[in-house]
This record gives structure tokens, sequence and C-alpha cells, in this order.
């Protein structure tokens, strides 16, 4: 796992961030634009996303990932926090699948015990 030049937890974050998953996806509800995006880390509670497009707070996206070390294939949807124009969004995960909740979770501990080896 690649180290975070940032603390992967800080006190106003919620949970612990990794980055271990792939094939990022993210649908602006009610569009059908192609949009392309990178993200840094993730959580149980969101994710921030590297993408020059612009969304207001607010905006739901449909967002799909596979994580790197179980193989499994993560769809929620997610709630637009906030926005730094040109540089990416915030995102919080808005019902995320119990199943999908505790695949990123047993990811996390697994990154994070591999981290501090």
């Amino acid at each position: 796992m690649r180290r975070l030049r940032r603390s992967a937890f800080s006190p106003t974050r919620q949970a612990e961030r990794f980055a271990h998953y792939r094939e990022l996806a993210i649908v602006y509800e009610g569009t059908s634009l192609d949009i392309p995006v990178r993200a840094p880390d993730i959580s149980t509670h969101g994710m921030f996303i590297n993408t020059a497009q612009k969304f207001p707070e607010g905006s739901v996206l449909r967002i799909s990932f596979r994580l790197s070390r179980s193989n499994q294939l993560v769809s929620a949807r997610g709630e637009v926090r906030y926005c730094l124009p040109g540089v990416g969004v915030g995102v919080e995960f808005v019902g995320l699948p119990e199943d999908a909740r505790r695949a990123i979770e047993e990811e996390a501990a697994s990154a994070s015990a591999e981290t501090h080896r």
C-alpha cells in the first residue's frame, strides 16, 4: 500500500481512510455525462474524488469501484458535501449497503495493519 502524504485520519473525519480500490466510476444522477475521476482515498463514510467537473453541494452521484484486496464491487449513491473547483468533490455515501460497508471496513483494517508493520 502506498503511504498517504497527509494523515489518513484527522479529528474532523469520522473514519480512517485508505487507498485500496480500482475501477472508480461516477454518474451524476439525471445525466449521462462521462466524468473522468481519480479518488485518493476512501472510508466507510465517503471519499474525496479528484475531478475537474464541478458539482453543486447536495448533488447525488452514483459511484462504483472495486476493492483491491477482496475484489468486491461496491455500488453506492453519494451526496456531494463540498466542492473545490478544479480539484474535486467530497462525497458522503448515502444508504451504503451493509455488505459494502463491512467490506470497506475489512479492507481498511487490512490496509492499516499492513501500514503499521
